[in-house]
């Protein structure tokens, strides 16, 4: 029987431990990459300068054991979503204290959705920083926002300074409790395309408003990971590792709350085609391409390895935000 943690080995130490020390089963599409890269060299060096942690979103609900698995397979830091703020949130101390005795690090935490509604700006801005501050309280790092893409209609110049200016605001909330904040950019959300990406982040204030980048989602939006991460070099505080392909199927609806919304195990995006999130060398990203820019900027911040959902009968299905 699989459980979760064994698959959380096959999904995540099989695909990245062994591709960057290739002490494992040479069998796998990305050491097979790795191992015929010339930039195999840099690839090795890029990983053992980066610090490694996985995304707890593939348990769903169930804190405590992505952050028992996480740690007993090795890694030395998680991602936390809004279940850990719901369960911890009033007790930030238990939360940190639990973490030490397992000796993760609390990276991140996803906070949810940032609206740009201006009736809804008070009320949003309160709600991050008080997420911030649950943050700092348990002993994190970052706190992420993802942007909610406006519905029923094409989205404006307008909005993507709108979104710049806002998430700056939160970021000089959140700075001045310690906690920094990075921008998620995802699939139906604003900051979907590349040029969408770069039209977000010139409106906003590198000095509150950090980058999460996802090599998946920026291929998805039809970019190139490698050349952003490059082009990124000076924003980038966070990156998420995760692989994508093409889905046969239908796919699942992009709409705000759908699979690939939030982080769901794929769907359909503004820039076209179903989509599915998989483990690394299961998908059409070029790994040793990002792993070999990775090392030429030299980036040595958090890594975080993301599954969003389990293929295993016996891993949670998550629900739908990263």
């Amino acid at each position: 029987m699989v459980t979760r943690r064994t698959f959380l080995v096959a999904a995540s130490t099989s695909y990245v431990v062994s591709a960057f020390r290739r002490t494992v089963d040479g069998s796998s599409a990305f050491n097979r990459a790795v191992d015929d890269s010339p930039a195999s060299g840099r690839i090795v060096e890029a990983a053992a300068s980066m610090r490694f942690g996985y995304a707890a979103i593939t348990w769903g609900s169930d804190v405590t054991q992505a952050i028992d698995d996480i740690a007993a397979v090795g890694f030395r830091a998680i991602q936390l979503r809004g279940e850990a703020f719901a369960q911890f949130g009033d007790r930030p101390a238990a939360l940190r204290e639990r973490l030490e005795q397992r000796r993760l690090a609390f990276a991140v935490l996803s906070s949810g959705n940032l609206s740009i509604d201006p009736a809804r700006e008070r009320d949003e801005l309160a709600t991050h920083t008080r997420h911030a501050q649950f943050v700092r309280d348990a002993g994190g790092a970052y706190l992420q926002v993802i942007d909610e893409r406006p519905k029923g209609r094409a989205v404006t110049p307008d909005d993507y300074r709108r979104l710049g200016r806002l998430m700056t605001e939160l970021g000089k909330r959140t700075s001045g409790l310690g906690v920094p904040l990075v921008y998620h950019h995802h699939m139906n959300s604003t900051g979907e395309k590349p040029d969408e990406v770069a039209a977000v982040l010139d409106a906003a204030d590198a000095r509150y408003v950090r980058l999460l980048f996802d090599i998946a989602h920026y291929q998805q939006g039809g970019g190139d990971p490698a050349l952003a991460i490059r082009h990124y070099r000076d924003w980038i505080d966070v990156v998420h590792l995760k692989d994508v392909r093409p889905d046969g199927g239908s796919g699942a609806s992009g709409a705000a709350g759908g699979s690939g919304r939030s982080g769901g195990s794929g769907g359909t995006g503004q820039a076209g085609g179903g989509y599915q999130f998989v483990e690394l060398g299961r998908g059409r990203i070029d790994l040793p391409g990002v792993f070999a820019a990775l090392h030429d900027i030299n980036y040595d911040k958090w890594a975080i390895v993301e599954l969003d959902r389990g293929r295993s009968p016996n891993c949670a299905n998550a629900s739908p935000r990263s």
